[in-house]
């Protein structure tokens, strides 16, 4: 089992800046995928970002290419989300997410945040 903490959600006003961060623990296996998706109650789940822990290769949502960034720290099972100008329609539940490629361009995640808040304000 793997449990992932996220942390860093709060408000800010629309071009503003947050970071979001999301702890593994438990049985984490390096070749693990992580990621982030978010949630609204109007658009429903939208895939944000996912890295690739084992080579640090990184895949972006349209809505937010150019804008947000992804890392990992492989020493400390974390991962990091930077997210830069924030707009009004980002505000959502961000879910940190943990999982494996079934496929050339699938991918399964079993293992999810409880989600942390992201509120952008005009």
């Amino acid at each position: 089992q793997v449990r992932l903490v996220e942390s860093g959600g709060g408000s800010v006003q629309a071009g503003g800046s947050l970071r979001l961060s999301c702890t593994a623990s438990g049985r984490f296996d390096p070749g693990y995928v992580m990621g982030w998706f978010r949630h609204t109650p109007e658009n429903g789940r939208e895939f944000v970002a996912r890295i690739s822990y084992a080579d640090g290769r990184a895949t972006y949502g349209d809505s937010v290419t150019g804008r947000f960034t992804i890392s990992r720290d492989a020493a400390r099972s974390k991962v990091t989300l930077q997210m830069n100008n924030l707009q009004p329609e980002d505000t959502a539940l961000y879910h940190c997410v943990a999982g494996i490629r079934t496929g050339a361009t699938t991918f399964r995640y079993d293992y999810w945040g409880q989600g942390t808040q992201v509120t952008v304000s005009k």
